[in-house]
């Protein structure tokens, strides 16, 4: 037998194999239901791709020394092998770091009613994931690139003109750097997380996606609304679920003075005490203002998230309206018009 046809023989035999054992490890993470509870929730499923691919080439790599080739095709092919294992590797290592991640998040539930820890925790995980994701990338690229000779010699001669080129690299990027390190902050002290509730740009929604360089808020109507993630750091916004999930609620209703308020304050607890948004905490109603026609009633009211405070107030403001209709129609806001006959027909007099 001739040594390129051993050789072939030898590598394509050893890829079969590695082949074959990349099925039987992805065949035993299908089977994991075997094993104890907690390990049952880690999504191993992640690793069979990369592994398909890892494994032969570890296979292959034993073989190597076993090669009846020259020097220069052993040399390509041992180069080959090398820069597909860097690669593979890191593939392998960043589905860890997800593993890990989803692994923890399965641990903080986001859909409770009060949520705030678990939004915070949800926050600093995915984003300090993606920044070790975004190193682990780099590092295998810089591997990568440095089992070539000639880039080692390229990278050692540049190291003379290595400020120039990092001012000039400071300047191009400076706005991604910027936001890099914006992301780091906001994992670090969290001015949003997701799953707030923010108003900007005068839009109301909540906060869906947290990346490097950008931010994605849905909007109350299902609009999604982009921004860069330095916004936060730069500009003033309003986030409403910052220290807890609850907010306060308000409704305004104008009557005439004639109204009885203590009996629309019976009725504003009737109907609060009714309410599945209602969290009984807060129910208050005061006269906030005395205009020339009307007076102003303000209706206060607690419940413990942003959707379920706005369905409380359309709920209030549609009872309480009801009740002014049914009950006190006099008291709707009205205006006034007051004639003295006697004192309008002597006027006219006077004038003529």
């Amino acid at each position: 037998m001739s040594d390129y046809l051993f050789s072939g023989v030898l590598i394509a035999s050893s890829f079969v194999i590695g082949w074959l054992l990349s099925f039987l490890v992805g065949f035993l993470i299908k089977r994991r239901d075997t094993l104890p509870l907690k390990w049952r929730k880690v999504n191993l499923e992640l690793l069979k791709k990369p592994l398909r691919f890892l494994i032969p080439v570890l296979c292959v790599s034993v073989v190597i020394p076993f090669l009846r080739l020259p020097e220069k095709v052993g040399g390509f092919i041992r180069q080959l092998l090398h820069i597909l294992f860097i690669a593979l590797l890191g593939w392998v290592i960043v589905k860890i770091v997800c593993i890990i991640r989803d692994a923890l998040l399965n641990r903080y539930d986001i859909n409770t009613r009060d949520n705030v820890h678990a939004r915070s925790m949800h926050t600093q995980i995915r984003l300090i994931a993606n920044i070790i994701g975004v190193v682990l990338v780099l590092l295998t690229v810089s591997f990568v690139l440095m089992s070539f000779a000639e880039v080692r010699q390229i990278g050692v001669s540049l190291l003379a003109s290595a400020g120039i080129m990092g001012i000039v690299i400071g300047f191009a990027a400076q706005k991604t750097l910027g936001n890099f390190i914006a992301g780091i902050q906001i994992a670090i002290a969290q001015p949003i997380r997701l799953d707030d509730v923010v108003i900007i740009e005068n839009e109301w929604g909540w906060i869906e996606e947290i990346t490097f360089t950008f931010v994605v808020v849905r909007i109350w109507d299902l609009r999604r609304l982009v921004v860069p993630i330095s916004y936060f750091l730069e500009k003033p916004f309003q986030n409403w679920t910052r220290t807890s999930a609850d907010i306060l609620g308000s409704v305004f209703i104008y009557t005439d003075y004639t109204i009885p308020v203590k009996e629309v304050r019976a009725e504003l607890t009737r109907i609060l005490t009714n309410s599945q948004y209602w969290d009984k905490k807060v129910n208050v109603l005061q006269v906030t203002d005395a205009k020339e026609q009307v007076i102003e009633l303000r209706a206060l009211m607690s419940a413990a998230d942003s959707p379920a405070a706005w369905n409380l107030r359309c709920e209030v403001r549609e009872k309480l309206l009801e009740f002014l209709q049914n009950k006190f129609t006099e008291c709707l806001p009205r205006v006034r018009i007051e004639m003295n006959k006697g004192e309008s027909t002597y006027k006219r007099r006077g004038k003529t």
